[in-house]
């Protein structure tokens, strides 16, 4: 069995020793008492946060929220004149030439444009203006949804494979109608 023996202060040094401990204690409460001023402050006033502490809190990363937005969306509006707002990552836009099987989308005023359809199902809101026919993705059912000058919806539904006339192909007018949503399923 081990026992440790703490050495005895010498009578002539005790009181240094309690001096010593005294120092420390008060030393340490005061540190403490800044400190929960200093926390209290900050908690209570965002506003008049020093710079310190703005930058720490400012160099902290945020949170990842996904908005759904399509990525690279302004360069393809620059590129092919077509708006890619939102989807769920299930269908994308592709090559036309990089393989079959893809939904392609006619359109009076834009080249033709191709999507890749992937999962069970998937949905993108999208503006492509004139649209006039549209081709069902090999794999999957596809729904689109047009609107014509009048704002007036188009709901089409797109056999897989097989090319479907759309907007004003369909219109006794002739109005240009924009593909404003695409939907797949398998």
């Amino acid at each position: 069995m081990f026992q440790f023996r703490v050495p005895s202060t010498p009578p002539s040094q005790k009181g240094l020793h309690m001096k010593l401990v005294q120092r420390i204690s008060v030393t340490a409460a005061a540190a403490a008492a800044c400190a929960a001023a200093f926390i209290g402050a900050s908690a209570s006033s965002p506003d008049s946060a020093s710079p310190a502490s703005a930058t720490v809190a400012g160099s902290q990363p945020g949170y990842a929220v996904e908005d759904f937005t399509y990525p690279g969306a302004d360069k393809i509006k620059e590129e092919k004149g077509i708006i890619l707002k939102r989807g769920d990552g299930h269908i994308v836009l592709a090559d036309c030439s990089s393989g079959t099987g893809l939904m392609e989308v006619l359109s009076r005023d834009v080249d033709k444009i191709c999507f890749r359809a992937t999962g069970t199902s998937g949905y993108l809101t999208v503006e492509i203006p004139s649209v006039f026919s549209v081709k069902g993705a090999a794999a999957h059912t596809t729904d689109v949804t047009l609107t014509a000058p009048d704002s007036t919806p188009q709901e089409v539904e797109v056999a897989q494979g097989a090319w479907t006339p759309v907007g004003e192909s369909t219109d006794p007018q002739g109005d240009e109608y924009v593909l404003v949503e695409i939907r797949t399923s398998k």
